[in-house]
């Protein structure tokens, strides 16, 4: 019998890596939790509670991004979606390249399909969340952890590849350091300064500088990312968009970095190194506050697995 009530936890992502836009993904161990229960029948509505992330600004109706998913996967089963109960627990900071909308619509997907008893694959709840959030980039390595690459097949539909990452790396070898800027940058923005044409030399860069990406990923060879995490097509035009993104990646580097990017369409930057880089962070902060800007850190490792679901033991009658 289905459960009346699960909880759900949802790691950061970052995509891109640089010279793999809108394919590659990487899971980091930054969680948000959600926990879902189902209301009595006569129940008058929804309710939604929010802490952490977030908090003041998400709705708390039907436009909440897990209520959304929620009934997008009790319309694809064909059943009538009841009253739920949601609570949320932010760790992943809104607007910031950091996967949030994508972890948001995940977990009340995958909730609603715990209580449904499963009836959806991890193939259809992606495809669900990717209709949702129009590319699934973020959504792939949130439900399935790791490295991963993704896009549509020749009919139109989802695929993804949970890709090889070197246990070393996994094991506490590799640290992503990201800075958050005190910058708003819609994603809407970020696609509107991309160009509507890549030139041939620049696409080939790309596809050439993305293999280096994945076989340092898969060896645990620094530079190899160093030599590999070069984008010619999308950075160059979003980092203007954010004041001191781009001396802080030559902050980042400068102190040990071996490879930096932007995380998604940003504002947020990434710097990957060794865990004996430790003024990686600082030193992206502080480049950010020469240009003016105040910036949230935080160091993360890879999360090997992605989202999880289980019963909600401590549910509120």
């Amino acid at each position: 019998m289905p459960p009346s009530a699960v909880h759900v936890r949802v790691p950061a992502t970052t995509a891109n890596l640089g010279p793999g836009f809108d394919v590659l993904g990487l899971a980091l161990d930054l969680w948000n939790d959600l926990w879902v229960q189902v209301l009595p029948q006569d129940h008058p509505a929804d309710v939604v509670d929010i802490a952490g992330e977030g908090a003041t600004q998400l709705p708390r109706d039907a436009s909440h991004r897990s209520l959304q998913a929620a009934q997008a996967v009790f319309d694809a089963v064909g059943h009538l979606r009841p009253r739920l109960y949601l609570r949320a627990h932010n760790r992943i900071p809104l607007g910031s390249g950091l996967g949030s909308s994508a972890a948001a619509a995940l977990a009340g997907a995958l909730a609603a399909n715990a209580l449904l008893g499963r009836p959806l694959t991890r193939t259809a709840l992606l495809a669900l969340v990717t209709d949702l959030e129009g590319h699934p980039d973020n959504a792939a390595p949130a439900l399935y952890g790791g490295l991963t690459a993704c896009g549509p097949d020749a009919r139109g539909r989802v695929w993804v590849r949970r890709l090889p990452v070197a246990e070393a790396w996994l094991d506490g070898g590799l640290v992503v350091w990201v800075a958050l800027p005190q910058v708003e940058l819609s994603t809407q923005a970020a696609r509107a300064a991309l160009p509507k044409r890549i030139p041939l030399h620049d696409a080939v860069h790309n596809l050439a500088h993305a293999v280096l990406v994945l076989e340092a990923f898969r060896l645990a060879d620094p530079d190899l990312l160093a030599q590999g995490m070069h984008d010619r097509w999308h950075q160059p035009y979003r980092l203007p968009l954010i004041p001191g993104a781009a001396a802080a990646l030559a902050a980042a580097r400068e102190a040990g970095a071996w490879a930096v990017a932007l995380s998604g369409a940003g504002p947020s930057v990434a710097a990957f190194a060794g865990p004996e880089a430790e003024g990686v962070g600082s030193a992206m902060q502080a480049a950010f506050r020469a240009a003016g800007v105040a910036a949230r850190v935080w160091a993360l490792r890879p999360a090997r697995q992605g989202a999880r679901v289980a019963p909600w033991e401590g549910a509120v009658a």
